[in-house]
């Protein structure tokens, strides 16, 4: 498979990403949580970053990024731009 597409939430700590994950798990909206508190300005789409192929994104959140089933929602994912929850769309 050649591109994927995802969504994400980042935070800058790991506490607020396991805080957001179990809200996930308890049936909370995923792009809902996004729009709320991701640091990043996807949140504003409910955290859409699109369809992306390998080489595209820093290699901790693409390795994750490409493990997930579709649907399938990561454990936080830290990169040099802080902790990331991924959810797999396509």
């Amino acid at each position: 498979m050649s591109t994927i597409s995802a969504k994400h939430i980042l935070v800058e700590h790991s506490h607020e990403a396991d805080d957001l994950l179990k809200k996930i798990a308890d049936g909370d909206s995923f792009s809902e949580l996004a729009q709320k508190f991701s640091k990043c300005p996807s949140g504003q789409t409910g955290g859409d970053l699109g369809e992306f192929g390998r080489g595209r994104m820093v290699p901790a959140f693409e390795e994750a990024a490409f493990a997930l089933d579709v649907d399938q929602v990561s454990a936080p994912v830290q990169t040099q731009f802080g902790y990331h929850l991924i959810q797999r769309t396509k």
